[in-house]
Parts: structure tokens; C-alpha cells; sequence
């Protein structure tokens, strides 16, 4: 199986700043030994489910980091056609390398959520999980508006992240600092907040309650709701769920 990685950044945004998956790049090599054992696979899963891709549907999982959600989606539909968006090279590398031992077929791009890889009204589905709290407000912002574009009308957004508190009151405290050092904290916050732009709250605070539901009705997608969650011990993690309006 031919795995490429397409660069698809310009220019401008080869140094454009991204916050690595696990928090910290050294701790990239763990990543999936940390998202196994805090049971992650289980919401790439779930959310896979949820999106309830069709045979030869167009897919782009935003923030794919190493590919647990692209290979979920593949994994519940084999024939759906699914490319993996991440800003972070070494985890498309690793991505790569997991698809080739699985013999999977999935395209990697290289570049950022508020320029997915695709035409206009060319996507059947847009996913993502645990990624669009890396964000700042204006990043989440463009990211919605990215997908309203690509998607087909009638086409659906999934996305998986932080919302509501977390089911451990002490747990939530440590969470809404940010990352903090060594092992142990990223197997307990994977992954953690990055700070908005301008703002003295971690970016996932905004994820409390419909923080995802709004952002995406504000884009303007219909019918944005919650349709799941899950409680872990890193906290609460919403599905959610809209459709880009038919004409």
C-alpha cells in the first residue's frame, strides 16, 4: 500500500505555530500507548459510528494526529475514501507507517484545519476528535467555515471534544491549566487546552455546555446538536453533530 503525505501548506504557514497532539513532541512515541490505556480508541469508535460513513464516501478527519479516528472510520466502512489532515509531520509520518502495516488506503495531508483539502461542496463527512480545543477562537471559527465549504449540502460534520465538566472535580482543575510536565500528566489530561488568543481562559472552556453546537450553528450549518457523550477521567467528551443546508 502507497501511503503519501501531500504538504499542502504555503509559504506563509511552514512556521506557523501548532500545538502537538500529546502536548509535547517528546511525548509523540507514547501518544497511542496513552490514548489505548485512557480508553480513547473507544470515542474514535463512537464517533466513527456516529458519522455513519457510506461505501465510497468522501472523508476528512481534521487533526488526525497519528490516525486513530481515519482508521475507525475505515475500520466501520472500508470502502469510504478518507484523507487525515494534521499540521504535524512526525505524527503523519507515524500515520503513515500504522496505515502501511494495515494495508489501509488513506490519504495525509499536511496543513491546518482552516484549509481542509478539498473543493467546494466535494465531502460527504468532515470528523474530527480531541482537536478542535488546540485551537484558539479564531482558528475554530475558520475551521467551521472551512467545512460549511466543503461539504456537499446534505453533507455532515462529527466532532468529538471536551464538554461539560469533568466527572472528577479535581481532575477539571488540573485540566483547565493546560499541559503540564512528564508522563503521567498526559496520561491524565490527553490531551490538554491550548490558551486563546486574547484570553485568559484555555480555549476548552468553551467547549463547556453547547460551546461546539453554537460554533457550528454560527457558521451556519443546520440542525447542530449534541448526540452522545462520554465521562473519562480526563473529562467529558461531547459528540456533535451538523448538516450543511440542501439548496
Amino acid at each position: 500500500m502507497d501511503v503519501r503525505i501531500v504538504d499542502q501548506r504555503t509559504r506563509e504557514e511552514r512556521g506557523r505555530p501548532f500545538l502537538p497532539g500529546a502536548g509535547k513532541t517528546w511525548l509523540l512515541p507514547f501518544y497511542d500507548v496513552f490514548s489505548k490505556v485512557v480508553g480513547v480508541r473507544a470515542l474514535h469508535e463512537r464517533a466513527a459510528r456516529l458519522a455513519g460513513v457510506g461505501p465510497g464516501q468522501a472523508v476528512v478527519d481534521v487533526g488526525c494526529g497519528t490516525g486513530n479516528l481515519s482508521f475507525a472510520v475505515l475500520a466501520a466502512q472500508p470502502a469510504a475514501r478518507v484523507t487525515g489532515l494534521d499540521p504535524d509531520a512526525d505524527a503523519l509520518r507515524r500515520a503513515a507507517r500504522k496505515a502501511r502495516r494495515r494495508g489501509a488506503d488513506l490519504t495525509l495531508v499536511q496543513g491546518y484545519a482552516d484549509r481542509l483539502p478539498a473543493e467546494d461542496a466535494s465531502l460527504d463527512h468532515v470528523v474530527s476528535a480531541l482537536a478542535l480545543h488546540h485551537l484558539d477562537d479564531d482558528g475554530r471559527d475558520a475551521f467551521a467555515r472551512a467545512a460549511l465549504r466543503a461539504l456537499r449540502p446534505g453533507g455532515t460534520v462529527t466532532v468529538a471534544d471536551f464538554g461539560g465538566p469533568s466527572p472528577n472535580a479535581e481532575d477539571a482543575g488540573h485540566h483547565a491549566h493546560g499541559h503540564g510536565r512528564g508522563l503521567v500528566h498526559a496520561l491524565r489530561h490527553l490531551p490538554g487546552p491550548k490558551r486563546s488568543r486574547g484570553a485568559r481562559g484555555p480555549v476548552v472552556s468553551r467547549d463547556h455546555g453547547d460551546g461546539v453546537v453554537a460554533l457550528l450553528a454560527e457558521a451556519g450549518f443546520d440542525d447542530a446538536r449534541e448526540v452522545a457523550h462520554a465521562d473519562r477521567s480526563f473529562g467529558r467528551v461531547s459528540f456533535v453533530q451538523a448538516t450543511r443546508p440542501l439548496p
